[in-house]
């Protein structure tokens, strides 16, 4: 288990969910969970799902501060990313990197 995880986001929705004192995002009602990566899964995960896109964050998540549960588990390419099973507690975000 990593003791860094990330997440990607738009910099404008993650801002609109700071006084909610944690981080839900658009796709969650849905999922039902957080999709994250990697360091080493980020630059593959930019390019799958956010080529072109502008205004993004990466969030640097503290993988010991999450209070909701954390699983890493099996994606269509064969690989095991981390996914929260609740929202993203403030205190764990450690960094917000502007990407683009």
């Amino acid at each position: 288990m990593e003791d860094i995880i990330y997440h990607i986001t738009e910099k404008s929705f993650f801002d609109s969910q700071k006084e909610a004192g944690e981080y839900f995002p658009p796709t969650f009602a849905e999922e039902g969970f957080i999709h994250l990566s990697t360091k080493n899964q980020v630059e593959n995960t930019l390019k799958r799902h956010y080529l072109g896109k502008t205004g993004l964050v990466l969030l640097h998540i503290d993988s010991s501060k999450i209070v909701a549960e954390l699983k890493y588990e099996l994606a269509t390419n064969g690989e095991y990313f981390p996914h929260i099973y609740g929202p993203i507690n403030l205190e764990a975000i450690v960094e917000i990197e502007k990407i683009n």
